[in-house]
């Protein structure tokens, strides 16, 4: 009952149509659950979110990118309640700290769902970087962002990667893929990949038990040394293994501040914005969504639910993996037993 207080308090940060059963999503923080189509670790796997309602919704184009926005997007919204509160966006996480699959929010499908990102038809995973173990930080999203690529970034004189702008989140917990969470802006480093303006945002969980210490790039610097050299490197080697070149930086690989970080997210704001109301060319990028009334891509929840009932039936569980000690041989065997977990000497 009180996880489902929780739930109906928090914020949909969408406009909510007839009221429908939630089917079960996984999680749900910022007013938004998820739920899997397809068998993890599959080419078919997907993951959709849903909103307080239950409906289906796009976290490309959906979810909000800054708390209680005033932008006029068909989406009713609370007054800012003051200065201390510009600096709060919303975060998809996409990549969980420490794990290695390459997951990403699919752009070009309906509703834009997280896949696993493929690499000559196979599955992608990002190598290890020595001595760290998969991504370094919770790695992300911010909705309602997108880094045109037939606009030339006056900073990097390179045009966008077609993407929303990556969020490297490094506070001390790791989260879960599809979280919505809120968190504050420090800073942001121009990343060149291949060409192309790919901006990284280093910001903090503000539930973080740290959060309060961090206000601007330098307090990074400060509380946690070494974290912003090692982001450089990891960033500049990842596609090294992989037979690429070493990636380049805008402004010799320095981090700029929170100010120049948030101009940068207000510009890739507004492209979005021009995107979704079919103001320039958006290519193969789908514009598919839920609450942007305004839209020529809006489409309803009765069909918004109909596309994903298409797709492919619901996420099995996978089965759970339990150690056994076979005394008789006294070695150590693993044995699968869907759906249960003990441990123990047999």
């Amino acid at each position: 009952m009180r996880a489902l207080l929780r739930l109906l308090s928090a914020g949909s940060g969408g406009r909510v149509g007839a009221a429908g059963r939630p089917a079960g999503p996984r999680r749900a923080m910022a007013g938004y659950g998820t739920e899997e189509r397809g068998q993890r670790g599959s080419q078919d796997y997907r993951l959709f979110f849903k909103n307080v309602a239950g409906h289906y919704v796009s976290p490309f184009h959906d979810i909000p990118l800054k708390l209680d926005s005033k932008e006029e997007n068909g989406i009713p919204t609370k007054k800012a309640r003051n200065d201390d509160h510009k600096n709060l966006f919303n975060m998809v996480v996409e990549i969980p700290r420490w794990t290695n699959a390459k997951m990403e929010i699919a752009t070009e499908e309906p509703l834009n769902p997280i896949k696993q990102d493929l690499k000559n038809g196979k599955l992608r995973y990002t190598p290890n970087i020595f001595p760290h173990k998969g991504y370094i930080w919770n790695y992300g999203a911010l909705p309602q962002t997108w880094e045109d690529p037939h606009q030339r970034d006056k900073n990097t004189d390179c045009c966008g990667d077609n993407d929303p702008i990556d969020v490297c989140e490094i506070g001390s917990k790791v989260l879960s893929r599809g979280e919505v969470i809120h968190v504050k802006i420090l800073g942001i480093l121009a990343l060149i990949d291949e060409g192309e303006t790919d901006w990284k945002i280093i910001a903090i969980n503000v539930n973080d038990p740290e959060a309060e210490k961090f206000h601007d790039i330098d307090d990074v610097k400060r509380f946690k040394p070494g974290y912003l050299e090692a982001t450089l490197n990891w960033l500049r080697l990842y596609k090294v293994p992989e037979g690429k070149p070493e990636n380049k930086f805008g402004f010799d690989g320095e981090f700029k501040n929170k100010a120049f970080a948030l101009e940068v997210i207000n510009s890739a704001h507004e492209y979005w914005k021009a995107m979704l109301m079919k103001k320039c060319e958006k290519g193969a990028i789908n514009c598919t969504n839920v609450q942007v009334c305004d839209s020529p891509f809006h489409c309803t929840p009765e069909e918004a639910r109909s596309f994903v009932e298409s797709v492919r039936s619901k996420c099995a569980r996978n089965p759970v993996i339990m150690w056994r000690w076979e005394s008789t041989a006294e070695t150590l065997t693993c044995v699968a037993l869907e759906h249960v977990q003990s441990f123990g000497k047999t």
